[in-house]
C-alpha cells in the first residue's frame, strides 16, 4: 500500500479525490492503492531544555549556555486529537510499501513531513510531491512526475538548521536576558529574527525623536502658468557619491546656484531676477517605455495589501493561502517575481478561466502571447514561480479575498499587455545666468496601464511620480515676464515603518531600496523568510513591543528599553542577522555545509553569554504593563479592525509551553517564554496557540473558543470535539 501525507486534512481530502481514494476511515481515506492521511500542520518539534538535561527546567544563569549534545523531537502538546492522529501515521506508515511526501512544496512543509516520518519510524522508500497549485491538473501533473525524497535533502537540512539555530539563540538568549535584567519574574523574549526586526522599528523611533528639522528655501518662478525651480548646485559628498555610483565613467554637470542660505539672500534673488525676461534656452523631449508591475511575490503582495487595504501581513499571508486552498492562486510562500518557460504554453487557458475579466482578456484571445524576459526567466526561479491565477473560476470569495485576488488577476493579465510609451519633455529656462527647470510627462499609448482602474490614492503614502503632466508647447528662444517666488522648506524626519516599508525593510536587511533589480540582489541577506514575516511583526505585537498607531508602527517603551539593553549586535543588528539568513540559503543551495552553520551559532551563542555575564551594571527594564498598554490605545482610538490584545508574557511551565510553538523560535515567532520555576499558563498564551487551529477530530472546522471549554466551529454540523479550560 503506497502511503501520502497532506500537511491538511483539505488537501488530503484533494489529494484523494484525483487518486480513486474514496473509503474515509479513522484518521486517513483509503482506496486504489493509496491510503492518504494528513497532520495539522506541525505535530512534531524539537524538544524542550528539560528533556535533555533535568537541570535545565529550572532557570539559571550558571546553566547557561544549553548546549544539547544532540538535538531530538517530540510531540507538540498533549493534545488527544494530535496523539490520536500520529498514532494513526505511525501505524499506517510501519506498514506502508512506499510514502509519498505531499506536504507543503517549501523548506518548512518539508520539516513538518520529514519530522513526522522520522518520529513514526517510517522505513520504506519515500517519494515526493512536488507541485505549485491544488488543482486537479496540478495534482495529477505532480503525481506523474514525483521526485526522490533525496533531491530535498539540502532543503531539509536547511530547515533543520534554522529550526535548530532558532533553538539555540532564542532559547539561550530569552533565559539570559530574563534572569539578568528582567524584573517581578517577567520574561523578556529574544529571538534570532524577532530581535533584529524590533531594532529596526525602534532605531526609527529614535532617529524621528531625535531629528532636528533644517531650514532651507526654494527659488521658483512662474511662467506660462507653468512653475520652473531653479537649479541648486550639488555639494561636493553628492558629486562624489554619484561619481561613485556609475564608476567614474561619466563626469556629472554640476550646474545651478548654490543653495539658499537664509531668507534675505533669497529675498535678494527674487529682486534681482523679477524685472527681467524669463527666456527658454533648451526644450528637449524623450519617448520612453514603462513596464507592466512585476508580479507578485509574497512580500510585495503583503506590501501592496498593506498600502491599498491596511491589511496586516499576516492577514495577506491567511487570504492568499486560503485562495491556494481554494485552488484560484498558486502557491503563495514564494520569493520570486518570475514565471518558468514551461508556464507560458499554460497562459492562454489560465487567461481564459478569469471569466470576470473578459473585458481585459478579450483583447489578448486569438493572438501570440507577449513572452517579456521580465516575466519569463528559469534562472530566477528556483522551487516555485511567482503567485499567479489557477485559471480556476474565482467563486465564493470573502470580500477581502475578492480584493487580494483581484491585485493577482490584473498583474497577471497586465504583463501580456504592451508596454506603456511615453514621451518626457524637459523645458529649461534662464534669467540673469539662474538656470531654471521643468519636466513633463505624457502617455503617448497608455498599453498595460487600461488594466489598472483609477485607483483613490491614499493621502498617508509618500506621494508617487504623477501618472501625466502634460506642458504647455514652448520653444526655444521665447522670452516673457514671470512670477519669482521663494518657497520656505524644512527638512523632514524619516516617516516611521508602516507593516509595508518594514516588510521590505526586513527583505533588504534594513537597506531602503526602490529599485527592484538592486532590490533582487539584497534578497539573499534578507532577515527571515517570507513566510515567516508576517508571524514575526504578530509576535512583536503579542510580546507587547509594538503597537500601532494608524498604519504606524511605534515601539512601546518595553521595545525601546529592550533594543537599548542590548549590547550585543549579533541579536539586534539586521545586516548581520542578514548573513545568517544567506548561510541558511547557501545550505539550500548545498553550497555551505549545515554542521558548519551550527557550529558557527554555537560559538555565537557561547560568546554572547559570556558578555551579558560580564556585564556588571545593574540595569533592569521596566515591562510596561499590558493592561494599561491596551487602555492606552483605546484611548487613542485606534482603528476596531487592527485594535491589538497584547498580553505581557507571564511565566509558564515547561509543559504548558509545549501547547505553543515553542521550537519554531522564529518561525513564526521568537521562543515563547518557556519557565521559571512553577506558575500557571497565561490563558492568553494558549488562546493564542490553540484557537484557529484545524479540529483534531473531524478536520473541516477550526478550533473556537467558548465560556467554558474550546470547540469546533463545525459543531452545527455534528462534531462533537470538545477540550475543557
Amino acid at each position: 500500500m503506497i502511503v501520502c501525507i497532506a500537511e491538511k486534512p483539505s488537501v488530503a481530502r484533494d489529494i484523494a479525490e484525483v487518486l480513486g481514494a474514496h473509503t474515509r476511515k479513522e484518521g486517513y481515506i483509503e482506496g486504489n492503492g493509496y491510503q492518504v492521511t494528513w497532520t495539522f500542520g506541525h505535530l512534531c518539534t524539537l524538544k524542550e531544555p528539560h528533556e535533555y538535561t533535568p537541570n535545565w527546567k529550572s532557570w539559571s544563569l550558571s546553566s547557561l549556555p544549553m548546549i544539547p549534545p544532540r538535538f531530538g523531537i517530540k510531540l507538540i502538546g498533549h493534545d488527544p486529537g494530535i496523539e490520536k492522529q500520529f498514532h494513526v501515521i505511525e501505524w499506517l506508515m510501519q506498514n506502508a510499501d512506499e510514502i509519498i511526501n505531499c506536504g507543503d512544496a517549501g523548506q518548512e512543509g518539508e520539516l513538518i513531513q520529514r519530522w513526522v516520518m522520522q518520529k513514526a519510524g517510517a522505513r520504506c522508500p519515500v517519494k515526493r510531491l512536488w507541485i505549485s497549485s491544488l488543482t486537479e491538473e496540478a495534482i495529477r501533473e505532480g503525481f506523474s512526475k514525483l521526485k526522490d525524497q533525496a533531491e530535498f535533502q539540502s532543503l531539509y537540512e536547511a530547515g533543520l538548521s534554522r529550526a535548530m539555530g532558532d533553538w539555540l539563540l532564542g532559547m539561550n538568549a530569552t533565559r539570559l536576558y530574563t534572569l539578568k535584567y528582567g524584573q517581578n519574574k517577567q520574561v523578556l523574549s529574544i529571538g534570532r529574527v524577532q530581535t533584529p526586526t524590533l531594532a529596526l522599528i525602534v532605531n526609527r523611533q529614535l532617529e524621528i525623536a531625535n531629528f532636528e528639522p533644517k531650514q532651507y528655501w526654494e527659488l521658483k518662478t512662474n511662467y506660462r502658468n507653468t512653475t520652473f525651480s531653479a537649479l541648486i548646485r550639488k555639494s561636493d559628498e553628492e558629486i562624489a557619491a554619484e561619481e561613485e555610483k556609475n564608476g567614474g565613467k561619466k563626469k556629472i554637470d554640476n550646474p545651478g546656484i548654490d543653495p539658499i542660505a537664509n531668507r534675505e539672500e533669497g529675498e535678494a534673488l527674487v529682486e534681482r531676477i523679477k524685472d527681467l525676461p524669463f527666456v527658454v534656452t533648451n526644450v528637449g523631449k524623450k519617448d520612453g517605455k514603462e513596464y507592466a508591475p512585476r508580479l507578485f511575490d509574497l512580500t510585495s503582495l503583503q506590501v501592496e495589501c498593506n498600502k491599498k487595504f491596511a491589511y496586516s501581513a499576516d492577514e495577506t499571508l491567511k487570504l492568499i493561502q486560503s485562495l491556494y486552498e481554494k485552488k484560484v492562486a498558486t502557491y503563495p510562500r514564494v520569493d520570486t517575481t518570475f514565471l518558468s518557460d514551461d508556464i507560458y504554453p499554460k497562459c492562454p487557458a489560465i487567461l481564459k478561466g478569469l471569466r470576470d475579466y473578459e473585458v481585459l482578456t478579450a483583447p489578448l484571445a486569438g493572438t501570440t502571447l507577449l513572452k517579456s524576459k521580465k516575466v519569463f526567466d528559469n534562472s530566477k526561479v528556483t522551487d516555485h514561480h511567482a503567485i499567479i491565477p489557477t485559471g480556476v473560476y474565482a467563486q465564493n470569495l470573502t470580500d477581502m479575498e475578492r480584493r487580494v485576488y483581484d491585485l493577482i488577476a490584473r498583474r497577471f493579465i497586465a504583463v501580456f499587455y504592451p508596454d506603456c510609451k511615453i514621451s518626457t519633455t524637459t523645458v529649461m529656462g534662464e534669467v540673469d545666468k539662474i538656470e531654471f527647470r521643468v519636466t513633463g510627462k505624457q502617455i503617448l499609448e497608455p498599453g498595460w496601464r487600461v488594466v489598472f482602474a483609477k485607483e483613490v490614492k491614499d493621502p498617508t503614502e509618500e506621494k508617487e511620480e504623477e501618472d501625466e503632466n502634460v506642458l504647455p508647447a514652448f520653444v526655444k528662444g521665447e522670452s516673457g515676464p514671470h512670477i519669482p517666488d521663494l518657497n520656505e522648506k524644512w527638512t523632514q524626519p524619516p516617516r516611521p515603518y508602516t507593516e509595508a516599508t518594514l516588510l521590505r525593510a526586513m527583505e533588504t536587511a534594513g537597506k531602503l531600496v526602490d529599485n527592484d533589480e538592486l532590490r533582487d540582489a539584497l534578497k539573499e541577506n534578507g532577515i527571515g523568510r517570507p513566510s515567516t514575516r508576517a508571524a514575526i511583526i504578530e509576535t512583536l505585537f503579542k510580546r507587547n513591543y509594538i503597537r500601532k498607531e494608524r498604519k504606524n508602527l511605534i515601539a512601546t517603551p518595553t521595545g525601546v528599553e529592550l533594543v537599548q539593553l542590548i549590547h550585543e549586535e549579533l541579536l539586534k543588528s539586521a545586516e548581520l542577522t542578514g548573513i545568517w539568513e544567506k548561510k541558511l540559503r547557501e545550505i539550500e543551495k548545498k553550497t555551505y555545509d549545515a554542521r558548519q552553520f551550527l557550529e558557527e551559532l554555537k560559538q555565537m551563542v557561547s560568546e554572547i553569554v559570556m558578555s551579558v555575564l560580564s556585564d556588571n551594571t545593574n540595569r533592569r527594564i521596566t515591562i510596561q504593563d499590558a493592561v494599561a498598554a491596551k487602555a492606552e490605545e483605546k484611548e487613542k482610538k485606534e482603528p476596531k479592525k487592527r485594535e491589538r490584545k497584547p498580553s505581557t508574557p507571564k511565566e509558564k511551565k515547561p509543559k504548558a509551553e509545549k501547547t505553543t510553538n515553542e521550537v519554531k523560535t522564529d518561525s513564526p515567532g521568537s521562543p515563547a517564554p518557556v519557565a521559571m520555576a512553577a506558575s500557571t499558563p497565561s490563558a492568553a498564551g494558549e488562546v493564542d496557540a490553540f484557537v484557529g487551529q484545524p479540529c483534531p477530530l473531524c478536520g473541516k472546522g477550526t478550533i473556537i473558543k467558548g465560556k467554558t471549554a474550546y470547540g469546533c466551529s463545525e459543531w452545527r454540523s455534528g462534531c462533537t470535539f470538545r477540550k475543557n479550560f
